[in-house]
């Protein structure tokens, strides 16, 4: 490619001195760039028997496929360079399950405005799942819950929710404003699957030991849907951020008194050179994705009010971590 870039400048200029001029280097290296090339050719590109240069048949048919040539290669680059930079190509994304539709959409448009040759290829994954996958190669970045083992992967910006605690409606607990955790004691508690997120799970478990509250019964919804009916019916309390629980109006949703329960979300990906270099940017335009969306549905309670009475507190901090 080196000796075709010559050809083309001594081509253009038909003049030898001024296109070692143009190029920055001596005559004689330039010279012999071009025999070389009509060597590795088989043919002659210049006409050199009259005092004006000339291209030959030959050095005119391949100053065409230089030129195309060149310009493929500057293409090249520049893809390699983009692919490098994590804007090109495709990246392997997991989501918790527990991710909403808004979220979703917002995440994907995100995406495409900010990397449009980059494909994302959004799965609906558990925290644990995509642990097993970030680890063995098979995902490249994912939305997880901590607490997490962080060992072989980095993080990006944490996103924190605070829960409160849904109840049925005929509950004599719906009459407060907000609940202690020690006076849901007697409760059975509705929780999502420990295999969803360990960490998060076992983290929920001993925060409401320390606070006075030992579930009579785990029960054990994946679906939001099934956790509000199963509320309903009377098997436990369950907690959550409050927008959807809102939304049923057979059951009611309460603040945590001193807010004990904080949901922490970050996106991780694997540490060493064979990260995916769209990975750290992925992390934080989630991160940003989510403090936004839940931070308009908390300007949408508070705008309408749930049916039960005035809006209730919850947040959302956007931090960094790791």
């Amino acid at each position: 490619m080196r000796h075709l870039r010559i050809f083309v400048v001594v081509a253009d200029e038909l003049h030898f001195s001024r296109a070692a001029d143009q190029l920055g280097m001596a005559q004689p290296p330039l010279s012999q760039a071009v025999r070389r090339l009509e060597k590795d050719l088989g043919a002659d590109l210049f006409d050199r028997t009259h005092r004006q240069v000339r291209l030959t048949a030959a050095g005119m048919v391949l100053l065409d496929e230089a030129r195309e040539l060149l310009a493929r290669e500057a293409r090249l680059r520049t893809l390699a360079r983009r692919a490098g930079d994590g804007a090109l190509g495709a990246l392997r994304a997991g989501v918790p399950p527990d991710t909403t539709v808004a979220t979703l959409s917002s995440l994907l448009s995100a995406c495409a405005e900010q990397s449009p040759g980059l494909t994302v290829d959004l799965q609906e994954i558990t925290t644990e799942e995509q642990l097993r996958l970030l680890a063995s190669g098979g995902l490249d970045v994912g939305l997880v819950h901590q607490p997490v083992d962080t060992t072989e992967l980095l993080l990006g910006p944490e996103v924190r929710a605070e829960l409160g605690v849904v109840l049925p409606r005929t509950s004599p607990l719906a009459r407060l404003p907000e609940i202690a955790l020690g006076d849901l004691s007697g409760h059975d508690l509705v929780l999502f699957p420990r295999a969803q997120a360990s960490g998060w799970y076992e983290r929920i478990l001993d925060t409401c030991r320390a606070e006075g509250f030992v579930p009579g019964r785990l029960r054990h919804a994946s679906n939001p849907e099934f956790l509000l009916a199963l509320v309903h019916a009377g098997h436990g309390v369950a907690f959550d951020q409050g927008p959807v629980a809102r939304k049923e109006p057979r059951v009611v949703w309460r603040p945590l008194a001193g807010r004990p329960l904080v949901r922490r979300t970050t996106g991780a990906w694997p540490a060493g050179r064979s990260a995916h270099p769209a990975a750290p940017h992925f992390a934080e335009l989630a991160a940003g994705v989510l403090a936004r969306d839940r931070t308009a549905a908390l300007h949408r309670d508070e705008r309408s009010g749930p049916p039960d009475g005035p809006p209730r507190p919850w947040s959302v901090v956007y931090e960094e971590s790791g």
